[in-house]
């Protein structure tokens, strides 16, 4: 399934123009929980490199998990007077309950999401999308692990990362090489096909995610990341660690049980398995 692109801009308008008064191509999601202090620099920072780098109308919408802080009046603010930028407020915690409202909503035909920090360099944002954009891929994902990935961080969390994926790919026998980087897409079609299989609103949903389209022989995308690790990260290491163990124990009991209609999405998009 091909998708169906907007139009390059007018001769005489900017790509910052388009955003405010088209359709996006792209919705970039950047999911926040009380980032007062990284929000308004880090959309500026990817405003401006779409506008520069990206040759379509597209959006960036900040989805904020009931931030206590000044981050609701900064991401108003920011909607209110960059073009092609809004804010989407959620009452309750949790990075895949944001993705998951943002994207079952979107008008764009191709979805991502960044992390604040901007640990990932956007220079990699063209190529991540644009496979998607073709119709040769169906899920796109940054990879640190992947061959020519530059990754900047402390042997701990390098430690975790690669123990991880190794769980995966030995519990769930995945072929992806890194699930948590946070810089993905996937086009709309396939999200709303998988959405409604997906159940953690948490850390665990892009994991989730990668393995149903996986086992459902959609074509997952890789590309290798310039990553800098960001040391004022608050994600609980240890918390997450154990959330996503039970996932993968959820996901492992549901395909024993075979409760997922995979085989359905396999003959709607031609894949095997």
């Amino acid at each position: 399934m091909t998708t169906t692109l907007a139009t390059a801009p007018r001769t005489g308008e900017t790509t910052a123009e388009t955003a405010r008064h088209r359709t996006p191509v792209l919705d970039v999601v950047i999911p926040v929980y009380n980032e007062e202090n990284d929000l308004e620099p880090s959309v500026r920072r990817v405003h401006t490199h779409l506008a520069g780098a990206f040759p379509y109308p597209f959006r960036i919408t900040i989805a904020d998990n009931a931030s206590v802080d000044a981050t609701p009046v900064i991401a108003a603010r920011l909607a209110g007077r960059i073009p092609g930028v809004r804010h989407v407020r959620l009452e309750q915690k949790g990075r895949g309950r944001a993705l998951h409202t943002v994207w079952s909503t979107s008008d764009a035909p191709i979805l991502a999401y960044l992390d604040v920090d901007l640990s990932t360099d956007l220079a990699g944002l063209l190529p991540l999308v644009a496979p998607l954009i073709s119709g040769h891929s169906d899920v796109a994902i940054g990879s640190r692990l992947a061959r020519g990935a530059r990754v900047v961080r402390g042997p701990k969390r390098e430690f975790i990362s690669r123990c991880y994926n190794l769980i995966l790919r030995l519990g769930l026998r995945v072929r992806f090489s890194d699930a948590q980087c946070g810089f993905k897409a996937i086009r709309k079609d396939v999200a709303t096909a998988l959405l409604p299989m997906v159940e953690d609103t948490g850390w665990f949903f892009d994991t989730e995610l990668l393995v149903l389209a996986e086992r459902a022989g959609l074509r997952i995308h890789e590309v290798p990341v310039d990553w800098v690790d960001d040391p004022d990260s608050r994600v609980d290491i240890v918390a997450t660690a154990r959330a996503d163990l039970r996932g993968i124990a959820r996901m492992w009991r549901a395909f024993a049980d075979d409760r997922l209609p995979l085989d359905a999405l396999r003959r709607r998009y031609g894949r095997t398995a």
